[in-house]
């Protein structure tokens, strides 16, 4: 069920980031959220009768990941793409971002926007989020889609591969929990740093233009946006030990759906969150690497309405 997003007074205009140009989407509305004290940056459209899909992006990116998928889904959905804490133009508390803590302030956010039933989209960092917040708020959740992660604790691996062929993909997990050296090194390269990945990770190297590259470069740079996006992988272990010991308790029985893709990082998601899922159905989006939802954004589109269409 979802309601009206004006009907709670923890809604409002607030932008905590206001050195960050806003990227605006014809149809879709700016909120911001008192999420348990943190800000959290809200994009909403589509229908509100519809049945609810909230997006989170990941690493190095915004909500702006899912603009070319958000379009194809408002003629049936209540569409809420959000910032996560410390990205975009969310607020970037000093606080843990261990994905527990983070999936708790995405979940109040959701519900002060009148939400109390919705699926999950989710890409890389994000997608660590949406599963540890289907562990703790499972009975909100009408399904669950995660696109290309390894998920700390249950497919991200332990030790970083030393392979040539593999190692450039997952190298840098071991550079952003190192203290402080990051933070000396990237301080004034952002849009360099960002550009690698982008550019790198995707199957087509012009992939992202100039202007998303910059978009990109910035969020990271402005108001300590490079301090929390190296948090999530220094708070990684927290996440880790907290999703295990949720898994002691009981699985997820929530549908998930595993998107992976042609030339991305995880080959089957699908199949490396089934020993801890009972219900997974498994998609490879053809002709695209890391950056699914920017790569081939119809079929993300797609794959997420008929996945929510068969839970319903």
């Amino acid at each position: 069920m979802t309601g009206p997003a004006t009907s709670t007074p923890h809604v409002s205009e607030s932008n905590p980031v206001p050195d960050l140009p806003l990227q605006h989407l014809p149809g879709f509305t700016h909120r911001w959220v008192d999420a348990d004290g943190v800000r959290v940056h809200a994009v909403e459209g589509g229908r509100p009768s519809g049945p609810a899909v909230v997006l989170l992006a990941g690493f190095p990116q915004t909500w702006w990941a899912w603009r070319k998928v958000m379009p194809s889904l408002t003629h049936r959905f209540h569409v809420i793409a959000i910032d996560l804490p410390g990205q975009g133009h969310s607020e970037r508390p000093q606080r843990s971002y261990d994905t527990h803590a983070v999936a708790a302030h995405v979940h109040t956010a959701v519900k002060a926007l009148g939400v109390s039933s919705y699926s999950l989209a989710a890409h890389d960092i994000g997608a660590w989020v949406a599963f540890s917040l289907a562990l703790n708020f499972e009975s909100h959740l009408r399904g669950v889609a995660l696109l290309d992660a390894g998920i700390p604790g249950i497919t991200l691996p332990e030790a970083i591969p030393t392979d040539p062929d593999r190692a450039w993909k997952t190298w840098h997990f071991a550079f952003h929990i190192v203290p402080d050296l990051p933070e000396t090194l990237l301080a004034g390269r952002e849009r360099e740093y960002v550009s690698w990945f982008l550019k790198a990770k995707a199957l087509s190297p012009d992939t992202f233009h100039d202007a998303e590259l910059d978009h990109y470069a910035a969020a990271v740079a402005v108001d300590g946006g490079l301090r929390a996006s190296l948090a999530y992988y220094r708070d990684a272990a927290e996440s880790a030990h907290k999703n295990r010991e949720a898994l002691k308790r009981r699985h997820l029985t929530v549908p998930v759906l595993g998107i992976s893709s042609s030339h991305g990082s995880v080959p089957d998601m699908a199949a490396s969150i089934s020993p801890w899922a009972d219900n997974t159905t498994r998609i490879v989006v053809p002709d695209a690497g890391h950056f699914i939802p920017d790569e081939q954004p119809e079929a993300v589109a797609t794959a997420i309405a008929d996945f929510i269409a068969d839970g319903d």
